[in-house]
């Protein structure tokens, strides 16, 4: 009897454990819509879609203005709760936006020295 009731308590807290240790899902891929305020040139809004390619996320920054001004997303810096967007300026030279999450649908940080937040598209 007790070797079952062991058995039967290694089993329960291996599937527990298997449960919680499964790969969380892909927190920054999909739709953003990243908006940052107060830049010399007013609020600005970019849409994204980052995709992961080669283990890697990847994608375009494109402003909710104009589709045809679209930055293309040199390399993405990603950690636990926080993520680095590094693209090209209009007016040249590498510039990064840095969020770190807020909720499931939130990211909250900054463009240079200007606030940024960020939801998550539809």
């Amino acid at each position: 009897m007790k070797k079952t009731t062991l058995l039967l308590f290694v089993l329960l807290v291996g599937l527990t454990v298997t449960s919680y240790a499964q790969a969380p899902a892909d927190f920054f891929a999909g739709k953003w819509e990243i908006a940052v305020v107060g830049t010399p040139r007013g609020d600005v809004t970019f849409l994204t879609n980052l995709v992961r390619k080669d283990g890697k996320l990847t994608g375009e920054l494109v402003t909710s203005v104009d589709a045809n001004d679209k930055r293309a997303i040199t390399r993405i810096e990603e950690a636990p709760n926080k993520i680095t967007i590094y693209f090209e300026s209009s007016q040249g030279g590498e510039i990064s936006i840095e969020l770190t999450k807020v909720d499931d649908d939130n990211l909250k940080g900054s463009l240079m020295s200007f606030d940024a937040t960020a939801k998550r598209g539809k």
